[in-house]
């Protein structure tokens, strides 16, 4: 319900003065009035109108200067304290609590603008649209932009400059979420550049801002000026044993096995996109349809504040091209272009519809139907614009306009009845040209290619074809090409990425797809990754995820790259296939395969000669998803999705429509995952030798220290003199090595061993080095960095008055310990190992035992005897909270890093009781 429905919907303007101005807007939004002192129009009759004079009529300098004499004569505003007029809110039910939303209050010059709010997450939204329209063209002028403020979580940026910087990537899937449903409900003909901005302004850690960003920009656009059809609103769907849950916080999705977010009007389905944990089919649909009862109840709601506080939709300013036009161009082309569209092979095909194209337009233009000239469709003089004005339009004469000051709105354009425009030539034929594949689709049942609408391209793919890369793959199906190469690596190579709330978030497992202009034939920029390149690659990434094992069983991190080397539909999809196969060949041990199929959709079939039932096609070619009403992207394996994206072009879809295309979408992946096994030359499935090593051991969390050592310096020289490349050591006594051979991560594992190793009395070391003497003692290093002290009564079997009578610096003794005081300091003795202290011993023993039996000292000196022979031990593990991680880097090459001859790697598990092993380079599916 509107939470004050007693507000008034117009706008609130401050009164001028007690009379109207001479001036005003037509449709009184709001009055106008400037002080005489404002230097625009200081002596402007005197310095402006005469440099005018040579280009305005008599009767044209009479009126303007009349608007002069206006606005010197109005009075000053009255400038004391004014109160904001309240906002107009509506609470709507989302799930199990409330959204709240707000417009009046903030961006109140925007053309719309709207706060929604969810628990302490806020967004803000506003739309603005530009006064002038541009050039005509087939693709809506929409520009969406979203941020994430970092004060929203009370951050600051990390960076030098302390604000925010380019669009982060999740920020740019966001603005796509946004852009994807509301592009459809644009009418055509409008062509007045819109912008939507949107900005976290709170956050609370709980309630996503990603689909409440959707839902403002929709009811922003609403509304707005903007002629747009439908009130478009947002909501994700979790699933939490087995319950779905609407809008789930945070928390609730790190247990959920959906991530559905669906945008959609209260009838029909606009956009899905959702990644799941192989999701049956049936379960999907469910999940889909409480995301639009949930989608429709916010529709109800925001349907009834359009109406009280909405404005008006600029309907007067679309213009579409005359519907002559369309019968001249249907009469021009005629058969040519139905033989046009029967070419199977994309670019040729492309090149004789420019040729068509061309044709028609050069026989319009010798007809006369199409103006030659250069100012055809250019807004009228400043002159023009003057003689039409009306009586209460504002005129400012001076080329320089500064913020807040009233803008000259031109006229839209003049069309002569006969004549049109190259820009609508182009537009109708490329819907006459979109008409007839469809009705040839619909009414033949043959497709462009000669495919049944059920019907999947041929597939070829390969293994092994970059002998350096550690894993690459080339999956061709049809015209759509996409070269996959994966590389593995330490934590070093991980992904880092910023968000609000946590600073160091890592990703083991990335994507990265690219889209150059030669794919298709064409020459373009090459730069930094479109928005759309972003989008195909996270969908990409997410559909692969779920096949991947766990870090504990596989330790490295998985870079994959899909290079689009060729494209005529759904390459994402051919980046999942690729990517799949490319993982076996670098011997990542996936769970399954899964491939990925791009569905397309003939809605109104009763146009073209249909029942009126909608034609779904399978595998959908480049001209099918620019000429169909739908492009549904599912991936998955013959049991279940793993990820899904869905963009509708017209009115929106049903959930039955739905179902029939995830049905027929399942048989598409079926034939291509057959098609997949017929990969050759087939992947390995075996690390490759050129993949770094990683070895996993376990050693006691209080022992992390040591490993590291003061400011690093231990581990730095563990890594130069071992010759590994990273030791990664984590708070919890994991520590991983990475090398390039297997004898560098056994120096650098028994380097560990020992520094991390809990000496136990009775425990002997042999040929130890003495650090240092002392008059009282030497110390000996029994182990890296572990020293502990022999004193001078247990260096000799005979009296020693000093130490260093008998011992220096760097001797190598074998020393028995004896005792560990309560500080942990070792005391040694070397007199216990002595031929003559043993002997001595021995029959002390003898006579003790022939004396008492069951003697308590004798089996203690048993027990002493018996740890001899005790190897160095390694800590099992303890729990320990797991905190910061720390990796170490190998900073400077030396002379073991060169070339090595013998570079096989092991493809068995090393597994030791002390829990250390060698990743397993065997790839298991299955």
């Amino acid at each position: 319900m509107l939470a004050n429905p007693s507000t008034s919907t117009t706008l609130h303007c401050r009164p001028n003065s007690t009379q109207n101005p001479p001036f005003s807007h037509t449709n009184h939004r709001c009055k106008l009035s400037l002080s005489p002192s404002c230097p625009r129009f200081t002596n402007f009759a005197k310095s402006k109108c005469s440099s005018l004079s040579l280009l305005l009529s008599r009767r044209k300098r009479e009126r303007l200067v009349t608007v002069v004499k206006a606005f010197e004569d109005t009075s000053v505003v009255n400038d004391g304290p004014q109160s904001l007029p309240p906002p107009i809110s509506v609470k709507i039910p989302v799930g199990d609590r409330h959204i709240l939303v707000e417009t009046g209050h903030l961006g109140r010059q925007a053309s719309g603008s709207v706060t929604v709010t969810d628990g302490e997450t806020i967004i803000y939204t506003s739309v603005c649209l530009d006064d002038v329209p541009s050039e005509p063209s087939d693709f809506y002028p929409l520009s969406v932009n979203y941020q994430e403020r970092f004060s929203a979580a009370g951050r600051t940026s990390g960076g030098f400059f302390k604000r925010e910087g380019r669009l982060k990537d999740h920020e740019v899937l966001i603005c796509r979420l946004i852009d994807r449903p509301l592009r459809p409900t644009m009418l055509k003909g409008f062509y007045h550049e819109t912008q939507i901005l949107s900005w976290v302004l709170s956050y609370d850690g709980l309630h996503s801002p990603d689909s409440l960003a959707v839902t403002a920009a929709g009811i922003a656009l609403a509304l707005s000026e903007v002629p747009n059809t439908e009130v478009i609103a947002g909501v994700r769907v979790g699933l939490v044993d087995n319950k779905f849950i609407v809008n789930p916080t945070t928390k609730e999705m790190e247990e959920s096995e959906l991530d559905l977010l669906l945008a959609g009007t209260d009838s029909a389905i606009f956009m899905i996109e959702g990644y799941c944990n192989f999701l049956p089919e049936e379960k999907l649909l469910e999940a889909v349809q409480i995301g639009q009862d949930a989608v429709r109840a916010i529709c109800n709601e925001v349907n009834a504040l359009v109406k009280k506080c909405g404005k008006p939709k600029m309907l007067d300013a679309i213009k579409l091209p005359p519907p002559e036009l369309y019968k001249h161009i249907e009469e021009i082309t005629g058969d040519e272009l139905v033989k046009v569209l029967q070419i199977r092979s994309k670019v040729p095909r492309r090149k004789a519809l420019q040729s068509l194209e061309e044709n028609v337009l050069g026989i319009l233009t010798e007809k006369g139907y199409v103006s030659k000239e250069e100012n055809f469709g250019i807004p009228e003089t400043v002159a023009d614009l003057l003689e039409v004005e009306e009586e209460d339009e504002e005129v400012v004469v001076d080329g320089e306009v500064d913020e807040g000051d009233v803008h000259i709105k031109p006229n839209g354009r003049r069309y002569s009845p006969l004549l049109f425009s190259e820009v609508d030539v182009k537009l109708v034929f490329k819907e006459v040209t979109s008409k007839l594949l469809r009705r040839r689709i619909v009414e033949g049942g043959k497709r462009s290619d000669g495919r049944t609408p059920e019907g999947i391209r041929p597939i070829v793919s390969s293994c092994g074809l970059l002998p350096r890369a550690h894993g690459s793959a080339l999956f061709t199906r049809g015209e759509t090409q996409s070269l996959a190469v994966v590389t593995l690596g330490d934590r070093q190579m991980a992904q880092r990425v910023d968000n609000l709330v946590d600073e160091d978030e890592f990703k083991r497992f990335y994507l990265q797809y690219s889209f150059p202009p030669s794919s298709v034939g064409e020459v373009g920029r090459i730069g930094a990754p479109s928005r759309r390149e972003i989008g195909h690659g996270m969908l990409a990434e997410r559909a692969l995820e779920p096949i991947l094992p766990s870090e504990n069983d596989f330790p490295y991190t998985v870079r994959v790259e899909s290079t689009i080397t060729e494209s005529n539909g759904s390459s994402s999809m051919a980046s999942v296939c690729g990517g799949c196969l490319a993982l076996q060949d670098a011997g990542v041990p996936v769970k399954c395969m899964i491939a990925g199929v791009a569905m397309g959709m003939v809605l109104n079939t009763e146009e073209f000669g249909g029942d009126g039932t909608p034609l779904i096609l399978s595998d959908i070619t480049g001209s099918e998803d620019a000429s169909g009403d739908m492009d549904f992207k599912v991936a998955g394996n013959e049991d279940g999705v793993t990820a899904f994206q869905m963009d509708i072009k017209v009115g929106g879809i049903t959930l039955p429509v739905m179902r029939t295309a995830l049905l027929q979408a399942r048989d598409g992946r079926k034939h291509i995952l057959a098609e997949m096994l017929k990969c050759s030359p087939s992947p390995s499935k075996r690390l490759s030798k050129y993949a770094p090593l990683i070895h996993v051991m376990k050693v006691n969390p209080e022992k992390v220290n040591i490993i590291i050592g003061s400011g690093g310096k231990k581990v730095k020289s563990i890594i130069e003199e071992t010759g590994v490349d990273a030791i990664d050591t984590q708070d919890d006594g994991t520590v991983k090595i990475t090398a390039k051979d297997l004898s560098s991560i056994e120096k650098s594992k028994s380097i560990i061993s020992q520094l991390t190793m809990v000496p136990g009395v009775g425990d002997i070391y042999k040929n130890c080095e003495i650090k240092s003497v002392a008059p009282y003692g030497v110390f000996v290093e029994i182990a890296p960095g572990r020293e502990g002290l022999c004193h001078i009564s247990e260096l000799s079997s005979n009296w020693l008055p000093k130490a260093e009578d008998a011992f220096k610096v760097g001797d190598r003794v074998d020393v028995k310990l004896i005792e560990v005081n309560e500080k942990g300091q070792l005391r040694l003795s070397r007199k216990a190992l002595l031929p003559e202290a043993t002997s001595e011993k021995s029959s002390v023993e003898q006579q003790a035992r022939d004396l008492t039996e069951g003697n308590t000292e004798q089996s203690k000196d048993k027990s002493s005897a018996s740890k001899f022979v005790n190897p160095i031990k390694v800590d099992s593990v303890e729990d320990a909270p797991l905190s910061k991680k720390k990796v170490y880097k190998r900073l400077t090459s030396s002379a073991r890093d060169g070339p090595q001859k013998n570079r096989s790697r092991t493809v068995s598990s090393i597994t030791s009781k002390d829990e250390n092993s060698l990743v397993n380079g065997e790839a298991k599916i299955g």
